[in-house]
């Protein structure tokens, strides 16, 4: 039912079990009537062929002088009226409700007019789904030429040109690791001074030993870079203070329970999937943010989402507000004013770091990336004014990007609203002419009536005087069985 005309299907049945099922014509309208797709859509369909059908579908197979297209295609007008007017409640997957989808109202035109509106939404609406593809080609080549972007940034081919304008760097990338990884023990010695300090002793011999290096990455690498850049890793690039890599709080210490309408803010993957740092209202109070401060974040921390929709980076901005991040996500605060946090999401963003996570993602029904498995990954580093340079054309090409992306999706919404426009004047009698020659739509009608009192009354069946049904729906298979055992 993905498709508007149905030629073949993945199951086939029997002739033997054929018997025991109903067979629908060719040419009959198929309707999914039970499945969680109704919630956004109302798959309708014509088979070319014919079908058996299982308790998902409805089948109406069209009454001589009924165009079965004209019926499909008013159908998917009515998409919206049905779904709302038909749906079956209290189910657990999405229902349309039979008697009351038997008895939804159609349109009825002339048998010529019928066809004719037909050909003329079907040549119109070509012309639209032509455009509307050649939208989403344009699409999917603007995602292409984002990911050949972020390649070229992590390969260097992006920056070729800028590096032989400038020549030799100021600082290679071997150069700041070291610089990095100097100034990270500073600190970390700085930090112990001032402990003992506090209180009050003087350093022990060989306390400088228990200094602990940043692991590099043990990972092997697939990418080729400038000679004047170098590898390293996540632990060497982070400031080297505590927690300047840290996962969410983990089991029972930050539960829904804890949340208040005001405090301190908790980031989460929706800040970090929207890219939007202030999106969200969660909160904690500050006894809750103290208990967990080797969680809490800073302006310019990456923060990572780590389950589902994993790899996903948020650079926080400088107004972003305090607070800790959830389970969900990982932060990073790097090596301050030597890495720039934009280079690197730019890194973690790229198709290289991209298919890491896929190749060491683990998880039962979804990937889950851990702080073991970032650490692992090698990233480029270039020098200082490198990054920014990287940083500053990705940004604007970006930007070019996203202005055609906008440009696209209005277009296709464009498009979307046509398409409800045509299909709305085709069944108001407003698409094509109607010529006076036709037979009445009340002739039709009533023709129908006298051929269906006339195969009534050959297979011995009481009439009905209610108005004709200009389709048959598909039978019960048990009702037809118990009138043929009559």
């Amino acid at each position: 039912m993905k498709t508007f005309h149905i030629r073949s299907s993945e199951d086939a049945v029997t002739e033997k079990a054929l018997a025991r099922l109903t067979k629908v014509p060719a040419n009959s309208v198929l309707m999914v009537v039970r499945s969680g797709i109704l919630a956004r859509t109302l798959p309708v369909a014509i088979n070319t062929i014919p079908v058996t059908i299982n308790q998902d579908l409805r089948a109406f197979v069209p009454e001589q002088g009924m165009d079965p297209k004209f019926l499909a295609w008013q159908l998917i007008a009515d998409e919206r009226e049905i779904l709302n007017g038909c749906a079956k409640d209290g189910t657990t997957v999405a229902s349309i409700e039979g008697p009351a989808l038997s008895a939804y109202p159609l349109k009825v035109a002339p048998a010529g007019e019928q066809e004719r509106i037909v050909e003329k939404l079907e040549e119109l609406l070509s012309d639209l789904d032509a455009g509307v593809a050649e939208l989403k080609a344009a699409q999917r080549k603007l995602a292409q030429y984002r990911q050949s972007l972020l390649k070229a940034a992590v390969d260097g081919t992006l920056t070729a040109d800028w590096r032989a304008a400038h020549g030799a760097p100021q600082e290679t990338g071997a150069e700041l690791l070291q610089r990095i990884l100097t100034e990270r023990r500073a600190r970390w010695e700085q930090t112990q001074l001032a402990r003992f300090a506090e209180q009050g002793k003087r350093p022990p011999k060989g306390w400088q030993a228990k200094y602990k290096e940043p692991a590099a990455p043990s990972s092997s690498n697939h990418l080729s870079i400038p000679e004047m850049w170098a590898w390293t890793g996540i632990e060497q690039l982070a400031g080297g203070t505590p927690h300047a890599l840290k996962a969410g709080p983990f089991g029972s210490a930050l539960k829904k329970q804890f949340y208040t309408s005001t405090g301190y803010k908790v980031y989460g993957q929706e800040q970090v999937i929207r890219g939007d740092a202030h999106f969200g209202d969660y909160f904690i109070p500050e006894e809750k943010f103290r208990e967990l401060i080797a969680c809490a974040i800073q302006p310019g921390d990456l923060l990572i989402s780590l389950v589902g929709t994993t790899g996903r980076i948020l650079v926080l901005p400088e107004d972003a507000l305090p607070g800790i991040i959830n389970p969900r996500l990982l932060k990073i605060s790097l090596s301050p004013g030597n890495v720039r946090p934009e280079y690197v999401q730019i890194v973690l963003e790229s198709p290289y770091a991209r298919q890491f996570f896929k190749l060491n993602a683990h998880g039962g029904t979804m990937d889950v990336l851990n702080l073991g498995i970032l650490k692992e990954l090698a990233v480029p580093l270039p020098g200082l004014l490198e990054q920014e340079e990287i940083v500053r054309k990705i940004y604007a090409e970006f930007e070019l990007v996203e202005q055609q992306e906008s440009a696209i999706s209005r277009a296709l919404k464009h498009s979307a609203a046509q398409r409800k426009n045509l299909l709305r004047a085709a069944f108001t009698g407003q698409l094509v002419p109607q010529d006076p020659n036709d037979e009445p739509a009340s002739g039709l009608l009533a023709r129908i009536r006298t051929e269906r009192g006339q195969t009534a009354r050959s297979r011995g069946i009481s009439g009905s005087n209610r108005a004709p049904a200009i389709c048959s729906s598909k039978p019960d298979r048990r009702r037809r069985k118990a009138k043929e055992s009559a």
